[in-house]
């Protein structure tokens, strides 16, 4: 059975009891607002200490939230006893480079080996943008688009990549709010990386995104790019590595920790 987006309840653990069901494969846009959201990484235990140094060296786009034991499937802390195989709507799977499938689980791909990696997500700071009187595009119908960028990101070991950036309209006289509200949350992008020409970042058509809807920016509005989580998904690309395993964009892991936790005051 496949539910409606009206018929998904309002917890972060029943609406990963969906996804674990397979009722329910679209994006989390607009789900759970509140809530902490995560990007997802699972790589073999051989990559994994590679990828948590790319971590520590490319905090903005990769913020870590929590490592899972290799093996083991079950997060402990953003949402105890969740099973990060199933409980998300759709996954991405890399193999030697090549995107190979975007499935509802993973559950067949998943070995002993394999380490799991959440980290901070700018959909975590949506409730404080309201908050803060900033509407969501995705309110209007306006999807968030991502965008690879000429920003190159601090190697790690075998793994190098473009960084991936992700984009909101923000009218011009609101800008300087964005920026304090989203610097409050350090380990979910922060603050922005670059406001004004996307051209400046090597991004040649705001209309084309690597990921997400087109996008669009009108009039009275400005472009704010923020780190993104999908640039590991570059990362994998570009380096090849034998096996990757992540969130599709868009379709995040939703925590039971309350956003506002995450916040500093």
């Amino acid at each position: 059975m496949v539910i409606t987006k009206a018929e998904l309840p309002v917890t972060p653990r029943e609406c990963r009891e969906v996804f674990r069901r397979g009722e329910w494969n679209g994006p989390t846009t607009g789900l759970c607002i509140g809530y902490t959201n995560a990007n997802l990484v699972i790589v073999p235990e051989s990559l994994a200490y590679d990828f948590l140094l790319f971590c520590q060296r490319n905090p903005k786009p990769c913020p870590l939230l929590e490592v899972l034991e290799p093996g083991d499937p079950t997060v402990k802390y953003l949402a105890k006893g969740a099973d990060i195989r199933t409980d998300l709507p759709r996954y991405r799977v890399f193999v030697k480079g090549e995107l190979v499938e975007e499935p509802t689980d993973v559950k067949k791909y998943w070995r002993d080996d394999l380490v799991a990696f959440l980290f901070g997500c700018s959909s975590t700071f949506e409730g404080a943008l309201e908050k803060a009187g900033i509407r969501p595009t995705w309110r209007e119908g306006r999807r968030l688009g991502a965008f690879i960028t000429n920003i190159q990101c601090t190697p790690a070991g075998r793994l190098q990549g473009p960084m991936v950036v992700s984009m909101r309209p923000i009218p011009a006289h609101q800008v300087a709010i964005v920026v304090q509200v989203t610097a409050r949350f350090p380990t979910h992008h922060g603050a922005p990386i670059h406001i004004g020409d996307p051209a400046a970042i090597g991004i040649k058509d705001i209309t084309k995104p690597y990921s997400g809807g087109p996008s669009d920016v009108r009039p009275g509005e400005v472009p704010v790019f923020w780190a993104c989580g999908v640039t590991p998904q570059t990362v994998a690309l570009e380096s090849k590595p034998e096996l990757m395993l992540t969130h599709s964009p868009g379709h995040m892991f939703l925590s039971d920790i309350p956003s506002d936790r995450q916040a500093i005051p």
